[in-house]
C-alpha cells in the first residue's frame, strides 16, 4: 500500500549564479498527502535576516500547513548558509532567490501548485512584500513582523513598497514589535491598494516570543499564527 501520508523532504535549490562562494541554498518541500491533487495550493516562505529554515515558528507553520493540505516550501537565503554571517545579502540577491524558490515548485508541470501564496518573517516579510509588487502571478502575501521602521523609532517608516502591492495581503505582528508600531501600521496600511489584514498577537515581539510570565507556550502563540492565516487564506482562495 502507497504510503500518502503528508512528506518532508529536504533538497537543494541550484542558484542562477554564486553568491559568495554558495551555489545552492537548502531547503524543506512539505507534501501534503494526496498531492496533487484537491484544490493544490502552495505557501512559500522565507525566513528572518538572524533565522534560517530551522526557526522553531517557521518549522511549525510548515508542518501545521502541510496537514492542512498546503503545498509548502521554506528555504534558505545564501548568507543563511555561511557558517560565519559576515553580512546580508544585497537586495537584489534576496528577490532573485525568492524568484529561485518560487520557480522550484514550477519545475514539474504535473505536480505544480495551481494557486501560490508567499510569505516572509521579517527580513523574509519585506522581501515577500517585494516580489508582491513584481509581475509574478500569486494570489495573496502573508507578512510576519514586518519591519515598518527601526527599532523603538516609529517616525522614520520606511514602507514605499507596500503601496505598490496588489495582491491581497495579511500582516500578523506582535503587540510588542520594536520594528513596528500597530497604529503606525494601521495608517500605512489605510493607503495601501489593495485588501489588507492586520492581526495582532498579544504580548508577543518581532520573534513572536512572550515574556516569560506567560501562560501561554511557544507552540499556543505558533497556532494562534497558523490560526489567522488559515482563516485569511481560505477566504482570499476561495474569491480567486
Amino acid at each position: 500500500m502507497v504510503d500518502q501520508s503528508p512528506q518532508f523532504k529536504e533538497f537543494q535549490i541550484p542558484l542562477p549564479e554564486s553568491v559568495g562562494g554558495v551555489d545552492s541554498v537548502s531547503a524543506v518541500m512539505g507534501i501534503p498527502e494526496w498531492w496533487p491533487t484537491c484544490q493544490r495550493i502552495a505557501m512559500v516562505i522565507a525566513h528572518d535576516a538572524d533565522a534560517d529554515i530551522h526557526h522553531p515558528m517557521l518549522e511549525h507553520l510548515q508542518q501545521r500547513l502541510t496537514h492542512e493540505k498546503f503545498l509548502t516550501l521554506l528555504f534558505n537565503f545564501p548568507f543563511a548558509e555561511l557558517s560565519e554571517r559576515t553580512e546580508h545579502d544585497s537586495g537584489e540577491t534576496l528577490l532573485r532567490i525568492f524568484r529561485a524558490a518560487i520557480a522550484a515548485l514550477l519545475r514539474d508541470p504535473t505536480s505544480a501548485p495551481a494557486h501560490i501564496f508567499i510569505a516572509g518573517h521579517g527580513l523574509g516579510a519585506r522581501v515577500a512584500a517585494q516580489i508582491a509588487t513584481t509581475q509574478i502571478r500569486i494570489e495573496g502575501t502573508v507578512l510576519l513582523s514586518f519591519p515598518l521602521h527601526p527599532p523603538g523609532q516609529p517616525d522614520q517608516v520606511s514602507a514605499e513598497q507596500l503601496y505598490r502591492i496588489t495582491s491581497p495581503t495579511l500582516f500578523v505582528q506582535g503587540s510588542r514589535d520594536r520594528h513596528c508600531d500597530l497604529s503606525v501600521l494601521k495608517q500605512v496600511v489605510r493607503r495601501m491598494g489593495t485588501t489588507i489584514e492586520v492581526r495582532s498577537v498579544h504580548e508577543a515581539d518581532e520573534d513572536f516570543t512572550v515574556p516569560g510570565e506567560s501562560l501561554r507556550s511557544p507552540d499556543e502563540i505558533y497556532d494562534e499564527i497558523c490560526g489567522y492565516l488559515l482563516q485569511w487564506s481560505d477566504k482570499h482562495h476561495a474569491a480567486s
